[in-house]
């Protein structure tokens, strides 16, 4: 799929938590339409949090999932356009569905350590014919060794490229070198891509570098658009791409307009959100967010603070007792002081 690097465009996937999984079908039909006339080879759509996402409780996006692919099988004709899923939330059957509408590839979610529960959908997507994504959630969450020891298992059951990613937008260039050199000292040939949250205003930064260093592909975003504080925007990605030398055959200004025309005033939210930003200094997933402010507005502490303390404590996951804990400890040491502006936070996932 890969004969040189490319630049995933998920806006109508990742971009959906930005407007509460709204896009609707007809959306997915005029954006997909406009990415594959610009050029790009890889489009993903549907519900944020991916197959079964609606039907499991998980927000109800603004179409099913089969008119988000019907919408991009009927408006795709050159590039390959695929979804998100994960095992749980996502049954095989709607790998099944997937299949019929002629999907090209699947991005398959899982925390890394829980690959084994991915694995059956690894290879029913394999076997099918379907361009297997294998994410490992929250990679920053295990050391390099491990993180590889995963991914080589995912290659073997199938997998056609590992992501690394970096779900609260908080990792360093030298970190991703870390867990890389640990997938290709064990696989030389494994195949690498990068998901990059913009937490701490690294995610174009971060993208090049992998690209750079021999990622296959790193995903982006009209304007940035995503959960948290958003992805790479696709606009920046492809002008650092092409200021770095890349032979960028996509006319960047028609891709700087399709921003401005599908998703600049969809924009709610300007500045930077401190809560972001702290997510990214502590390695916190925004899948939490809601849970740690409703406990910081119960104790009147910073959330900001409440979250680096929890961080330190637990990066994985949050629960309620040690989020409770940890508002104890805040409130000791730091007295009442609710602070930041709160906005909503969408999705108790791990994407």
């Amino acid at each position: 799929m890969f004969n040189k690097p490319q630049v995933l465009e998920c806006t109508l996937r990742d971009g959906s938590y930005a407007i509460d999984f709204q896009f609707t079908e007809n959306d997915t039909r005029n954006i997909t339409r406009r990415l594959d006339a610009l050029g790009f080879e890889l489009i993903e759509v549907g519900h944020g949090i991916g197959l079964g996402a609606s039907r499991n409780g998980h927000d109800v996006a603004a179409a099913t999932d089969e008119q988000y692919m019907k919408a991009a099988a009927e408006s795709v004709t050159q590039a390959s356009w695929g979804m998100f899923c994960i095992p749980g939330i996502a049954h095989l059957r709607d790998l099944e569905i997937a299949k019929e509408y002629g999907i090209d590839f699947i991005r398959i979610g899982c925390e890394v350590d829980k690959v084994a529960d991915a694995i059956d959908f690894i290879s029913y997507a394999k076997k099918n014919g379907i361009y297997v994504f294998s994410n490992l959630m929250k990679s920053y969450t295990s050391d390099p060794t491990y993180f590889a020891e995963q991914a080589t298992i995912c290659i073997a059951a199938g997998a056609d490229c590992v992501y690394i990613v970096d779900s609260a937008g908080g990792m360093l260039p030298k970190e991703l070198d870390q867990y890389s050199e640990a997938v290709w000292s064990m696989d030389s040939d494994a195949v690498l891509g990068f998901h990059g949250h913009n937490n701490l205003g690294m995610a174009v930064a971060n993208s090049l570098h992998c690209l750079d260093q021999g990622f296959a592909v790193a995903d982006s975003s009209l304007q940035g658009f995503g959960r948290s504080s958003g992805n790479a925007p696709t606009e920046q990605l492809v002008s650092a791409m092409m200021r770095s030398g890349y032979a960028i055959e996509m006319d960047v200004v028609d891709i700087m307009q399709a921003g401005e025309d599908f998703i600049r005033p969809l924009i709610r939210n300007s500045g930077i959100d401190s809560l972001d930003t702290t997510s990214g200094l502590a390695l916190f997933h925004s899948s939490y967010m809601n849970r740690v402010i409703e406990v910081a507005k119960l104790y009147n502490v910073d959330p900001r603070r409440l979250i680096i303390e929890l961080c330190n404590h637990d990066r994985i996951n949050a629960p309620q007792e040690l989020i409770i804990s940890c508002a104890e400890t805040v409130a000791e040491t730091y007295g009442s002081d609710f602070l930041p502006k709160i906005r909503i936070y969408h999705g108790e996932e791990q994407a």
